[in-house]
C-alpha cells in the first residue's frame, strides 16, 4: 500500500477514527472527574557557612557547602527530619508514609534547597512544606555541630516560606484531555489499517484494481428507493441511477466497438449483488438508444427478470429448449421501444444441461441474427456452473460487482472461471457505489428538473448537446411495464425478426 491507499483507508475509516478520538476524550475525561484533585505547596531554604574570614577562607566555605547541599537533600526523607514534623502537625501517617508526600531538589552548582509537599488540601501542602523545611534547619544545625561544643558551621535559613495554593497540580485537565485525544487518535488509525488489512470486500475502484485490470464500464450509485423502483422507467430520467445505466450503455458500446459481441451474458460472482436489475435496464437503456433489443432470462433457478417487468414467466426460454414452443410465440413485447424479453419459463431440474444444450446455441444464433443486441441474465458464477456453460455461447461477459457484498478472492475467482472457458470479458459494472465518501459516485453533468422547479431555481448546469437533441425527449416519458404476451402478429417484432416465424 502507497501513502494514496493510506489516505483512502483512513477516508474510508473515519467514523471509526471519530469514535476512538471520542471515547478517548471522554475516558479522559472520566478520569480527571475521578481523581480526587491534590495540591503542591514549595519553600525555599539557603545553605551557608559561619565563616566570614578572608576571601579564599569564602570561596573554600562556598565549595564545602555546595558538597554538603546534596547530603542535606537526601536528609530531608529520613525521620530525623520527618518525625518532628509528624508530631507538630499531628498528622496520622509515619515517616515512610509522608516521605511519598516530600521532595527535594537542588539545582547544581547552587547553595539553594527546594522542598515541595504534595496533599489533598492546599493549607495541609503549605503546612507540611513549611515544617519540613524549618525540621530540616534544626536536624542540619545538630547534625553539623562540633562535638567539642560551639556553633555549627553550617547555617540553613528558610528565604521563602510555603504559602497555600490555589489551583490543584494534578490532575492536569488539559494535559488530560491531549493525551486521550491523541492516544484515540492512534488507537483509530490502528484500528482504520487493521481493518483495511483484514477486509477483503470491495468497496470501489481502488480495491477492484487489486483484483484485475478489466474496465471499468460503469458505476452504478447506490439508491435507497432501488428496490420499490428498480427499473429505468420508474424514476427520474436525469437521476444519478439513470444517468448511470446511460454511461453503462456508451461503455459498452465503446468495449465492443468491432460488434462482434452481438450477445452479451450479464453475471456476478454471488447472489444479491444486482446482475439481474443491471441485465434489465441495460436492455432497457440499450433499446431507449434507438436498438432492437432481446432480454433472455437464463437464471434457471432463482429468475427475477419477469417480477421487475411485469411478465408471465410460464411460457419462455425452458418451453423453447426442450421444443415444446417456438421462440416467437415465447418473446413478450416491453415498453414503447424495440425491447423483447424472453422470459425463464418454468424452472427445470437441469439448468446446466440446459443451457449447454445445442439448443441453447441454435437459440442463440437466431437471436442475435434478429436483434441489434441479446443481454442474457445468467445465474451467479460461484454457486453453481450454469453462467460458465452459457457464457461459452455469448459474445462477450459483464460481471456485476457488488460494492460491500463480494469480496476480492471471489471476484478473483469468477473471473478465473470466465477465462478458463475463454470467455471475452467486456468489462466489470460497479454496483451500489455510495453516494458520499472515497469511493462516491461522481455525479455532476445532469441536474434534475423535478428538484429544481421543486426549489424554485433554474438547473444549475446546462446539459449537453447530444442529450438534449438524441435522449431528452425520449427519457422525459414515464412507461410502466407491459404485462401481457407479445403479439403473435410478425409486424410487432423487429423487421429482421420476421425471418425466425418463416415471414417476410
Amino acid at each position: 500500500m502507497d501513502l494514496r491507499d493510506y489516505f483512502q483507508v483512513l477516508r474510508r475509516s473515519w467514523i471509526v477514527i471519530s469514535a476512538c478520538v471520542a471515547v478517548g476524550l471522554l475516558l479522559a475525561g472520566a478520569s480527571v472527574l475521578l481523581t480526587k484533585p491534590s495540591y503542591t505547596a514549595s519553600t525555599q531554604l539557603f545553605v551557608a557557612t559561619q565563616s566570614s574570614g578572608s576571601i579564599q577562607e569564602l570561596q573554600q566555605g562556598n565549595t564545602f557547602t555546595q558538597a554538603r547541599v546534596q547530603s542535606y537533600v537526601k536528609t530531608v526523607s529520613t525521620p530525623v527530619v520527618l518525625q518532628p514534623v509528624i508530631e507538630s502537625l499531628g498528622l496520622g501517617s509515619d515517616s515512610g508514609q509522608l516521605a511519598q508526600k516530600i521532595k527535594a531538589s537542588t539545582d547544581l552548582n547552587t547553595v539553594l534547597i527546594t522542598i515541595t509537599a504534595t496533599d489533598t488540601s492546599p493549607v495541609q501542602a503549605a503546612a507540611i512544606a513549611q515544617a519540613v523545611g524549618e525540621s530540616l534547619v534544626r536536624a542540619v544545625e545538630t547534625l553539623e555541630r562540633p562535638r567539642a561544643g560551639g556553633e555549627s558551621p553550617v547555617r540553613l535559613s528558610v528565604v521563602t516560606p510555603a504559602t497555600a495554593p490555589t489551583q490543584p497540580s494534578a490532575p492536569n485537565t488539559k494535559l488530560m484531555l491531549i493525551l486521550g485525544t491523541l492516544l484515540g487518535l492512534i488507537a483509530g488509525i490502528l484500528a482504520a489499517v487493521l481493518r483495511a488489512a483484514m477486509d477483503t470486500k470491495i468497496r470501489g475502484e481502488a480495491d477492484l484494481r487489486r483484483v484485475t485490470d478489466a474496465p471499468v464500464l460503469g458505476g452504478i450509485a447506490f439508491d435507497a428507493e432501488a428496490n420499490t423502483r428498480p427499473l429505468l422507467s420508474q424514476i427520474s430520467p436525469h437521476s444519478p441511477r439513470a444517468e448511470s445505466f446511460r454511461q453503462l450503455r456508451t461503455n459498452l458500446q465503446f468495449a465492443n466497438v468491432s460488434g462482434a459481441a452481438r450477445s452479451v451474458l450479464v453475471t456476478s460472482s454471488l447472489p444479491g449483488e444486482g446482475k439481474s436489475t443491471t441485465a434489465t435496464n441495460l436492455a432497457i437503456a440499450l433499446a431507449q438508444g434507438g436498438q432492437s433489443v432481446c432480454l433472455v432470462d437464463a437464471d434457471l433457478r432463482r429468475p427475477m427478470v419477469n417480477d421487475y417487468l411485469g411478465l408471465d414467466r410460464n411460457a419462455g426460454l425452458t418451453n423453447t429448449l426442450i421444443g415444446a414452443a417456438d421462440v416467437n410465440d415465447m418473446l413478450q413485447a416491453w415498453g414503447e421501444d424495440n425491447l423483447y424479453v424472453l422470459t425463464s419459463g418454468p424452472i427445470p431440474p437441469n439448468p446446466s444441461e440446459l443451457l449447454g444444450s445445442a439448443q441453447m446455441s441454435n437459440l442463440l444464433d437466431r437471436l442475435e441474427e434478429t436483434f441489434d443486441v441479446v443481454i442474457i441474465d445468467a445465474p451467479p458464477l460461484l454457486p453453481v456452473t450454469d453462467a460458465a456453460v452459457l457464457a461459452q455461447r455469448a459474445g462477450g461477459a459483464i460481471v456485476v460487482a457488488g460494492v460491500q457484498k463480494v469480496k476480492r478472492h471471489d471476484l478473483e475467482r469468477s473471473l478465473q472461471a470466465l477465462n478458463m472457458v475463454g470467455v471475452q470479458i467486456l468489462g466489470i459494472v460497479l454496483n451500489r457505489l455510495p453516494n458520499k465518501g472515497p469511493d462516491a459516485y461522481s455525479y455532476t453533468y445532469y441536474t434534475s428538473e423535478d428538484t429544481a422547479q421543486a426549489s424554485g431555481d433554474r438547473p444549475t448546469r446546462r446539459r449537453g448537446v447530444k442529450a438534449e437533441k438524441t435522449e431528452l425527449s425520449r427519457y422525459s416519458r414515464e412507461k410502466t411495464p407491459q404485462g401481457t404476451l407479445a403479439s403473435r402478429e410478425p409486424s410487432n417484432y423487429p423487421k429482421s425478426l420476421s425471418r425466425i416465424s418463416g415471414h417476410e
